[in-house]
């Protein structure tokens, strides 16, 4: 078991886990910019290639599948799936630098991720945010327009098993349904509302 050091004394990470399109990224950057240094985004490793916009090192540390699995073989990260023929993971690396900076680690995993850092002592607060319905789901992935048709079927399928299966009772703390960004972002607020206020007394 992954044991992260000074643990007690630290605020408590969150994972934020969800459905591509069910908001995570939008209430993750919002609450990001109004608490401006009180949180770090632990950066996950991909082997996709960079949507536009995207930068290296930012939104995601781009990698090759070889080093990608040789770091997993080598015990180097917490969690990692593979969605669409691409890997995804945490390293313990990314997370450890977050938490040195005594401030509120916000990892963006997947319901397979969430289970595997259930298996560590990390102790974060799980919040899953979920979209209203499929259907809603479906026209914001549409209007994003950077997935084929194939590949936007695969993300549907994976977010119907999301759904169904964030229902499971005690895997999450919190379940926010997005049906409103300033409804959810305010819940989201609440929830994190202790662990906001021990990062600005020690600051």
């Amino acid at each position: 078991m992954w044991s992260v050091s000074g643990a007690m004394s630290r605020p408590r990470p969150v994972v934020l886990s969800g459905p591509s399109g069910a908001g995570k990224s939008t209430l993750m950057k919002r609450l990001m910019k109004e608490h401006e240094g009180l949180f770090g985004f632990s950066v996950s490793h991909t082997t996709r290639n960079p949507r536009p916009g995207e930068e290296n090192g930012k939104d995601y540390h781009y990698t090759t599948r070889e080093a990608m699995q040789q770091g997993i073989n080598n015990g180097d990260f917490i969690e990692n799936a593979e969605f669409s023929g691409n890997m995804y993971g945490t390293s313990k690396a990314s997370v450890e630098d977050v938490l040195a900076k005594n401030v509120i680690c916000i990892l963006d995993v997947d319901i397979q991720g969430v289970r595997r850092i259930k298996e560590t002592d990390l102790n974060p607060i799980y919040i899953s945010v979920q979209p209203p319905s499929m259907e809603i789901l479906e026209k914001r992935l549409r209007d994003r327009q950077t997935e084929t048709e194939e590949s936007l079927q695969k993300r549907l399928e994976a977010a119907r098993i999301d759904m169904e299966l964030s229902k499971e009772d005690g895997l999450f703390d919190v379940v926010i349904l997005n049906d409103d960004l300033d409804r959810a972002y305010e819940e989201l607020k609440d929830v994190l509302s202790e662990e906001i206020t021990k990062v600005q007394k020690a600051k």
